[in-house]
């Protein structure tokens, strides 16, 4: 069974992705996050179907300790984050490597 990426976020964020092909997302509008972003990420993290899910590091501050928690130890499907720190190098470089087992971008031979 082949796995989706799944997209949560302002629908400003999420358009990008749908426009790119991905079918399953979650809009969550930047007023509504305190309120709304737990529910989304839970309904995500429950979906079979999913095998990545990907979110604005920032958005990462309006989770609730405990489904924080869940979504960064989750191995499948697994969180990827982008902004700041989570777009560059070191940090997408490390949640490849914790969601597929090994390192790709790994030069020795």
């Amino acid at each position: 069974m082949s796995q989706e990426i799944a997209v949560i976020g302002s629908p400003e964020f999420t358009t990008g992705f749908r426009l790119a092909g991905v079918r399953a997302f979650e809009n969550v509008p930047d007023d509504r996050k305190d309120e709304e972003l737990d529910g989304a990420v839970e309904r995500t993290l429950e979906d079979e179907g999913v095998g990545i899910i990907v979110m604005h590091e920032e958005d990462l501050s309006h989770l609730s300790r405990g489904v924080r928690k869940r979504v960064e130890g989750s191995i499948e499907p697994v969180l990827v984050t982008l902004g700041a720190s989570g777009a560059g190098g070191g940090g997408l470089r490390d949640q490849i490597k914790r969601a597929i087992g090994i390192d790709l971008m790994d030069e020795d031979d």
